[in-house]
């Protein structure tokens, strides 16, 4: 099987002849400050990539074979696949409920990221993550992500970029199921993409890729055009023809719809493009770093109150096993409270059963309590149970969450 889609190697050489056209014009008009204005950018682009990296090394779970074996040995089976000599670092993400995998490139180093949920999605059937796994490692087998500079110019060229873009996707899907040991396992990934972590199972790949004889209508042509995707449903139509199903015959596009495209340039970089490119970068960028930031500065103060809760409880359990009897107050049990961070506005213990509770001081929780609830084992030792109904528990230490 061919791993490179039809049109990219054509759509590569128009791309880099038209970029190399550019560059050229720019050196040679500007006297050589374009490579100035280059530079800039480079910088600009360093700063926002590392900010990238150094999130997911600070957030993601890398993968290796003492961290989720399964899935490294899986990274490095398609790597030995596809002929990948240096497999890329790899992550896995928890993004909230997403379905999605990405690579990305920085200073030389190459890095894959699956997201959790995904991964989670297709458990029973986990040949399917090759497929995520390959279609990433395509974009690192083709260098996409190394030729993405010097292609920019050409990348926000009316109808182009973007039939190069999803020329790629096409590329690095044949990757993907190349990657699988079932050929049925590629229509898997693509089902959990369409349906979700639970309706892909029922899903109708055959049904699904039908879907696309009806997309040659203007509107559904025109958005097409003007993306980096092609649309799932013929992703779908594509991987069943791989794998030997009926194909679907793809309808043309709309011939109105290529004209009104010729007017909607893709976002590519270079003059006013390049300051809108980073400033949505950056701003992805911080759609995810601040809520992620936030979480971390909320599990740190947490993590603070827990540990105030645990002298608590220490005090109460030295009470237990000297009176028989849970305290009436903290003080009865000769606790006092020590918070030089100010992270807990009160603390209390029930006289009945023992069990303390700690509130914590941040605004966002005020009046919501952390419960330490005892018990007795087998050998009547006080064994302590944490948790709380009012706080999520991503942002409770590990052995508070019930």
């Amino acid at each position: 099987m061919e791993l490179v889609y039809k049109n990219e190697k054509a759509l590569f050489g128009i791309m880099l002849a038209v970029s190399l056209a550019v560059w050229a014009g720019l050196l040679a008009t500007t006297m050589g400050m374009a490579l100035v204005y280059l530079l800039l950018f480079f910088v600009t682009y360093c700063f926002a990539q590392s900010a990238l990296v150094s999130w997911l090394r600070g957030t993601g779970v890398r993968i290796t074979a003492e961290q989720f074996p399964d899935l490294r040995e899986r990274i490095d089976a398609c790597c030995r696949r596809l002929a990948i000599d240096k497999p890329p670092e790899a992550y896995l993400l928890q993004m909230g409920g997403s379905f999605n995998a990405f690579a990305t490139r920085f200073l030389g180093n190459d890095f894959i990221v699956l997201y959790s949920d995904i991964v989670d999605a297709l458990e029973e059937r986990p040949d399917a993550i090759n497929f995520y796994i390959g279609h990433e490692l395509g974009h690192l087998k083709r260098q996409h992500l190394r030729w993405s500079a010097l292609l920019a110019p050409a990348s926000f060229v009316p109808l182009l970029g973007a039939a190069y873009a999803r020329a790629r996707e096409y590329t690095c899907d044949r990757h993907g199921f190349h990657a699988c040991d079932d050929l049925d396992s590629a229509q898997a990934g693509l089902a959990a993409l369409a349906a979700g972590a639970r309706r892909w199972r029922q899903l109708s790949t055959a049904g699904y890729a039908a879907q696309a004889r009806q997309s040659s209508g203007f509107w559904m042509s025109f958005h097409e055009l003007v993306g980096d995707y092609p649309w799932l449903v013929k992703r779908m139509a594509v991987m069943r023809a791989l794998a030997g199903g009926n194909e679907v015959e793809q309808p043309g596009r709309h011939g109105l719809a290529y004209v009104m495209a010729l007017f909607v340039p893709r976002l590519g970089v270079g003059g006013a493009g390049s300051l809108l490119a980073v400033l949505a970068l950056i701003g992805a960028l911080a759609a995810v770093a601040v809520p992620a930031y936030h979480d971390y500065s909320a599990r740190a103060r947490m993590a603070q109150v827990v540990g105030v809760g645990h002298d608590a409880t220490a005090a109460v359990e030295r009470y237990f096993y000297a009176h028989g009897s849970a305290p009436a107050t903290l003080e009865q049990a000769g606790y006092a409270m020590a918070d030089p961070n100010h992270v807990v506005q009160n603390i209390t213990v029930d006289a009945a059963n023992g069990a303390v509770h700690v509130f914590p001081a941040d605004l966002n929780y005020r009046g919501k309590a952390i419960a330490f609830t005892p018990s007795l084992d087998e050998n009547k030792r006080v064994a302590w149970r944490c948790g709380s109904d009012a706080i999520p528990a991503r942002l409770l230490p590990a052995d508070c969450r019930e």
